[in-house]
């Protein structure tokens, strides 16, 4: 397995791993979601391969106050062997690289598994309440 940084070949199946992983939601066109991506930061979105299968993916961004992590994902069939691990170390390789001082993310609270993921990482609740306000409609 290797991580590199996402090339615009790997767009449909990125996409597909995201809809594998249930990340996709109504409200998110994934390919709208990746092509802002590609236009800020691209070189904190990764993903993994093992050959050349695309089987997991992150997307980082660092905005000079906080980091963020989103799409965070590895294909069922190569859950539990340490590839989203090796993901997240290597984003926030990149974050503190940048002079990243926290990052945050945001899990469905009735995700139980992802959040004890990310608690066996070091990640921790914080005492705040996620807020949002879409600008741009997606298709």
């Amino acid at each position: 397995m290797h991580i590199r940084a996402f090339e615009i070949l790997d767009e449909d199946s990125v996409t597909q791993l995201w809809k594998d992983c249930g990340l996709v939601v109504s409200w998110n066109n994934p390919h709208s979601d990746i092509q802002r991506k590609l236009k800020v930061q691209p070189e904190m979105f990764l993903v993994a391969c093992i050959d050349e299968r695309v089987v997991g993916s992150v997307m980082a961004g660092y905005d000079g106050h906080r980091g963020w992590i989103n799409y965070l994902a590895v294909h069922p069939e190569f859950q539990g062997n340490g590839i989203a691990v090796q993901l997240m170390n290597r984003a926030e390789g990149i974050l503190r690289e940048a002079g990243c001082p926290k990052i945050n993310l945001q899990v469905r609270t009735s995700n139980k598994e992802v959040i004890e993921f990310y608690k066996r990482l070091g990640f921790r609740v914080d005492d705040a309440l996620s807020l949002g306000k879409r600008l741009i409609p997606d298709d």
